[in-house]
């Protein structure tokens, strides 16, 4: 097993392996109960959820109540605006999920200036009910995602939460001063998308298996993004138990990438997006 890379998840004090699970589409896949497990028994200790991503739930709930623990760090979300909405979907998680408590809890793809303004409302926003929530002691800490980059700043500035979700890859690289900005705050910072969506990796893997690869590969990809010292956990997705393998071989003897080749992988996306 290679060096997991383990890191602090901001302020929450948790340590989490540098690459977790991103399981929206693992319920997809004929093997997706053995690819969580794949997961888990690889060393990977934090796997990201959501109420609205179809059967992931249900499907670490079977993994949990399988290996009779919970031996994991377990992020789901709501997209739920209110207060009363937010509370509902954490009552909800606890039960598919068998849990009694959930490490962390994520308002869902905050991106635009009106999801951010009622969500945050101190009376009826969804932020007031996971912290009620929290009070309850069914939830550890609380998190938020985004799309959107002002959306990020008003997040960091609020210093209301405990983690962000953001994209950033070589694809993506403009997040990297907010999330530098972030780390400074003592955020933890998850990395969506790290290797740039389902779409552009079916192309990348394709172009491997065809022999045509270039510096394009989900390894580069994965270090590009765990070379920036703000990444507290990198999530890319994985539908099968060899892709969850690949990805945290990318730890094994894992340095940084030097700014040279990070700007030539950025190149590289760019060139690929515009083909």
């Amino acid at each position: 097993m290679p060096d997991l890379q383990m890191r602090r998840l901001g302020r929450t004090g948790l340590e989490v392996v540098a690459i977790g699970l991103g399981a929206m589409d693992t319920p997809h896949s004929p093997e997706a109960t053995a690819t969580v497990h794949a997961a888990i028994d690889a060393g990977m200790n934090f796997i990201d959820t959501a109420r609205d991503y179809a059967g992931s739930e249900y499907l670490l709930g079977q993994v949990i109540r399988e290996r009779g623990r919970l031996d994991f760090h377990v992020a789901t979300k709501t997209f739920a605006r209110s207060a009363d909405g937010a509370q509902r979907d954490v009552d909800r998680s606890l039960s598919v999920l068998g849990v009694e408590v959930i490490d962390l809890y994520q308002l869902h793809d905050i991106s635009t200036p009106d999801a951010w303004e009622r969500s945050i409302d101190e009376d009826s926003g969804a932020l007031a009910g996971l912290r009620i929530a929290q009070l309850r002691g069914l939830v550890r800490h609380i998190g938020v995602s985004t799309h959107n980059l002002e959306v990020l700043r008003l997040i960091i500035e609020s210093d209301a939460f405990d983690t962000v979700m953001v994209d950033y890859s070589a694809f993506a690289p403009e997040s990297a001063a907010l999330i530098e900005a972030a780390h400074e705050r003592d955020l933890g910072v998850i990395v969506m998308r790290p290797v740039g969506g389902s779409g552009r990796t079916s192309v990348m893997r394709g172009q491997i298996d065809r022999g045509e690869a270039g510096p394009l590969t989900p390894a580069n990809l994965l270090r590009y993004v765990l070379s920036h010292p703000g990444a507290s956990v990198a999530i890319p997705g994985a539908r099968y138990p060899s892709r969850v393998r690949e990805n945290i071989d990318t730890l094994a003897d894992f340095m940084p990438m030097p700014v040279e080749e990070q700007r030539g992988i950025e190149a590289a996306a760019r060139a690929f997006d515009a083909s």
